[in-house]
């Protein structure tokens, strides 16, 4: 019988998958509501076949040493992978799997409520709302920024930046982009969407939406420089990856009216919040939700289980990321 170790619990069509394959018996899941300590991760993974994790744990050598020969695949419950260190478990032979494909709308939705919110004052109004502050309608009162007619700059425009282009025209939106890679000319004409450089994105956008993956080339890709070049009335979303914002940076741009506001879903060093960032009104703060709906949590729970089982049944992991070690 195969051994599965799961870090946290996960919604249950995933564990059903794999108490039907190997039987309740087979899988343990870490009993913690909370993030798992690295020493019980370690002591967790020890003799396991199959380590289903989440986003925020660091898989590398060490863990794959700790867990030992006879562990088969790692199956992350996230479509990014950047906590896995892939190159090490290829050189063990081991596969790695991701969620790719069921969360792009669930985040683009969500990116959408940042952009929204961050642009007319949502949170910071309600705040002031139950606060009891509010005595009257007011010809000034949290004025925002309009969305609709404005111009939309995406930085990545893999799948969820599509996403984020397609609902720009419903608010008739001017949408640029830029990304290293640059869609066909069909697909550009299909969203209504313009490539551009990064200096223009910056100087042209009245919204700029993340959307990129974390790489060296995107980390702190948004830093005080780029901050000086957006408009004052600019609002920025990232649902992406915490660390494509140099997030002290940001934190003294909105202080000083550099950008008007930002919509952040995801940080650096999660859960840690910057506390120049709390501080901030013009804020609206996440806790990491761009997926976080029933159905696509429950999706991306079914594709790491049926990793799982197809690499412990012989067949290949249906969305391995390296799949030349099989």
């Amino acid at each position: 019988m195969p051994k599965i170790f799961v870090t946290r619990r996960i919604p249950e069509r995933g564990l059903d998958l794999l108490y039907t394959a190997f039987g309740k018996e087979a899988v343990t899941v870490a009993p913690q509501d909370n993030a798992i300590t690295r020493s019980d991760l370690l002591a967790g993974v020890r003799g396991m076949d199959a380590l289903l994790c989440i986003l925020t744990e660091r898989i590398d050598a060490e863990l794959l040493d700790a867990a030992g020969p006879q562990l088969r695949i790692v199956a992350n419950y996230a479509v990014g992978y950047n906590n896995i260190d892939v190159a090490a478990a290829t050189a063990r032979k081991i596969p790695v799997s991701n969620t790719p494909g069921v969360l792009t709308e669930t985040t683009a939705d969500l990116a959408w409520t940042l952009l929204v919110s961050a642009a007319r004052r949502v949170t910071e109004g309600e705040r002031y709302l139950r606060a009891g502050r509010w005595e009257s309608w007011g010809p000034t009162l949290l004025m925002g920024q309009d969305i609709h007619g404005a111009t939309l700059g995406i930085y990545g425009m893999g799948r969820i930046g599509q996403a984020m282009a397609e609902r720009a025209r419903g608010f008739q939106m001017r949408v640029i982009y830029t990304d290293v890679v640059r869609l066909p000319e069909e697909r550009e004409r299909e969203l209504n969407v313009s490539y551009v450089d990064m200096t223009t994105l910056l100087k042209d956008s009245d919204f700029i939406s993340i959307h990129c993956p974390l790489m060296p080339e995107t980390t702190h890709a948004f830093s005080t420089k780029e901050f000086a070049a957006m408009k004052p009335t600019a609002v920025l979303v990232n649902s992406a990856r915490g660390p494509v914002i140099d997030e002290p940076a940001l934190a003294e741009a909105l202080k000083q009216g550099q950008i008007f506001s930002a919509g952040l879903d995801v940080y650096e060093d999660e859960p840690t919040i910057h506390p120049d960032l709390l501080a901030c009104e013009n804020v609206v703060l996440l806790p990491h939700l761009g997926s976080a709906s029933f159905e696509t949590r429950s999706r991306m729970a079914e594709i790491a289980a049926s990793n799982i089982v197809a690499r412990l049944q012989g067949q290949t992991p249906p969305t391995c990321v390296n799949p030349e070690v099989l």
